[in-house]
């Protein structure tokens, strides 16, 4: 049992929850996801099952994608709808979305980000929430992500002081952090109200699938009806078609003369048909060679 199963992760679990509730359904040890979820936020979560763990590091770095509502009128410990409440302001006049448009524009692209004392991000080799519980103050490091896209911002009529719209974001990138730093922008304290992850990787919440449906494939024997491929997960990399002789080199790992063809990725995917094979670079210290990364076993597959 070999592929990618994009999960919608239920809100109240953890996403080492789902992924030993996935061991358990489907009877193997061999699953891991790619890109935490605060247990509080639904969504899609990648799960990767048998050789599709090898890919786990290249769908993590992959963009994401959510739809976030942002509070203004509020600052939270946690910075978002769950904790105690540590700013407030009276909004007699909230902005209007042309104002709200004009300060999400300076957001896009490399940004830099200080992440919340509650998040899991390790500061001398304790998460920052621990800190945080044992009222430990900590520098906290800042570091640089990427909004590559703001789009579909709407303001709700019967609560004006909440704007709601889509991100495309980089790995790392905290929501809760963004929604503080616009407030700022803003001239607000604030806070996420709500937040959905609809996609990750190249899997998007019409693709995800919920336990119950799950459940009904293990009873009916049909889980393989519900996992991709490794090559979709792989699509961002540029490919190399191989024959049969090659195929046989590849699965061995073998170094290989640099392919012919133009490569606009490395790594890249080393494929026969559409069966992904292996993942290659360019040798670091021969660029006349190709070296591998990841081996998938043909015949597990």
């Amino acid at each position: 049992m070999h592929g990618i199963l994009p999960l919608w992760k239920p809100k109240g679990m953890t996403s080492h929850d789902c992924v030993v509730k996935i061991r358990k359904l489907l009877g193997t040890k061999k699953v891991g996801h790619a890109g935490t979820l605060d247990p509080e936020v639904p969504g899609v979560l990648v799960i990767c099952v048998g050789q599709a763990t090898k890919i786990v590091p290249y769908l993590t770095d992959m963009p994401k994608t959510y739809e976030v509502t942002c509070a203004l009128g509020i600052a939270t410990e946690t910075e978002d709808a769950y904790g105690d409440i540590i700013a407030e302001t009276t909004i007699d006049e909230p902005p209007s979305l042309d104002a709200i448009k004009h300060v999400l524009r300076q957001f896009i692209g490399d940004i830099k980000q200080t992440p919340p004392m509650y998040s899991a991000v390790r500061v001398r080799g304790k998460r920052l929430y621990e800190y945080a519980r044992e009222n430990i103050p900590v520098e906290r490091p800042t570091r640089q992500v990427t909004i590559h896209d703001i789009s579909n911002l709407t303001q709700n009529e019967n609560q004006p002081h909440q704007f709601h719209t889509t991100v495309t974001c980089s790995k790392g990138t905290f929501m809760r952090t963004l929604c503080v730093d616009i407030g700022k922008h803003l001239g607000y304290p604030a806070h996420m109200a709500s937040l959905i992850r609809t996609k990750a990787s190249s899997f998007t919440s019409e693709e995800a699938v919920e336990f119950i449906q799950v459940e009904k494939a293990v009873k009916c024997g049909q889980v393989n009806s519900l996992l991709y491929p490794l090559s979709r997960g792989l699509a961002h990399l540029d490919q190399w078609i191989v024959d049969d002789q090659v195929k046989r080199n590849v699965l061995h790992g073998q170094k290989l003369p640099r392919p012919k063809k133009t490569l606009t990725t490395d790594p890249f995917v080393i494929a026969h048909g559409d069966q992904a094979l292996a993942i290659y670079q360019i040798h670091p210290e021969n660029d006349e060679q190709i070296k591998p990364v990841r081996v998938f076993l043909s015949d597990e597959m």
